[in-house]
């Protein structure tokens, strides 16, 4: 007898959502596999998006709008998970899309395992320029010791994570958020995926990585991310160190916390880059201020890690000699890169909005 199909919950959290939201609707809409119901969490968007939510569920009764206060990404996402009755649950960004066979093919590798958590792989769509990005870790299936050793152990202090911190690009089995919402703190802007997905993760007991699998389309905003800075991004990351040590410490888990020096590194690079793009004339106090911090000029001298990346390599050569000379020639490279990809974008008509 055939078994009856997992009811899958997809939650899309929707804030101004602009002309993106019918082309992401639509692509879950348009899914081979019917078992599912979408989730439409309007976070207090003030152009339009929440009506257009609305009109969604009253043409497709597999839609449900819940609307809310703004109160970001990860406060939106628990309030989906609140509201899902799947057994099994999935999260889409508003301006992003995916493959109509998505939930089908992902939905063929669960086992019915209390825990298990499917991934796929995703394309950076760039205008004129897609970039297929394939997770590290090898396909399979991880369970038990295999688990532990090759995947949660390694989620962090690696240039490029073992597996992305995504709460995107996964089928996720409930359960591994129960409880979870404790570690979350509303309050990082940046890694707040952490929120969700680091916890979960700790809870899987059945991880599968499908090989190729390039179903999620992550809309790369080349205007916004490169020309964008953000002053709370180190706030963030200090958040975030504590995060992690909330999740070991209270799941009880015992494992060599210098990955998590290491990790802290790693994020520091985008700090360092964040602070070369303040706009302000006090961007070299700014930066010196934060990375002559004493801890952090501690975790930098004392966590030896492996740069590979060129660009990766010049900030990190910033980190650890934050004098005013290397500073002023970053900041002179970051820019000079920032004005080419703004040529690049006009020439080929990108932009959103």
């Amino acid at each position: 007898m055939q078994k009856k199909p997992y009811q899958i919950s997809v939650i899309m959290t929707v804030y101004n959502a602009g002309g993106y939201l019918k082309e992401s609707v639509e692509s879950i809409l348009a899914q081979t596999y019917r078992c599912f119901e979408l989730l439409l969490v309007n976070d207090g968007s003030t152009d339009g998006s929440g009506e257009a939510c609305d009109d969604y569920a009253r043409h497709d009764d597999r839609v449900k709008v819940i609307h809310r206060a703004n109160g970001g990404c990860t406060a939106a996402s628990l309030t989906g998970l609140e509201h899902a009755e799947g057994e099994y649950c999935m999260f889409i960004d508003s301006d992003d899309y995916v493959d109509r066979e998505m939930l089908e093919q992902m939905g063929k590798r669960l086992a019915g395992r209390k825990g298990e958590i499917v991934c796929c792989n995703h394309v950076i769509e760039r205008p004129g320029q897609p970039e297929p990005v394939i997770c590290p870790a090898q396909p399979g299936v991880y369970e038990g010791d295999r688990l532990l050793r090759e995947i949660k152990e390694q989620l962090l202090g690696n240039e490029r994570r073992i597996l992305p911190i995504s709460r995107c690009m996964k089928l996720y089995e409930r359960s591994v958020f129960a409880d979870n919402e404790r570690y979350c703190d509303p309050a990082i802007h940046m890694g707040e995926d952490f929120n969700l997905v680091y916890p979960a993760l700790w809870d899987c007991t059945r991880l599968v990585i499908m090989e190729d699998a390039l179903f999620y389309h992550y809309r790369y905003v080349e205007q916004s991310m490169v020309h964008s800075y953000n002053r709370d991004i180190m706030d963030s990351v200090d958040r975030v160190w504590q995060l992690w040590n909330r999740v070991l410490d209270g799941k009880q888990i015992t494992m060599d916390r210098s990955a998590l020096d290491r990790e802290y590194c790693y994020m520091l690079l985008l700090v360092m880059k964040n602070e070369l793009r303040n706009p302000d004339k006090d961007y070299l106090a700014r930066t010196r201020e934060i990375f002559t911090r004493e801890d952090v000029r501690r975790k930098i001298m004392n966590t030896p890690v492996s740069v590979k990346e060129k660009s990766n390599a010049l900030l990190y050569l910033g980190m650890c000699y934050p004098d005013k000379t290397l500073l002023r020639l970053l900041r002179f490279v970051i820019r000079r890169y920032d004005r080419a990809a703004g040529r690049r974008r006009t020439k080929s008509g990108a932009g959103k909005g």
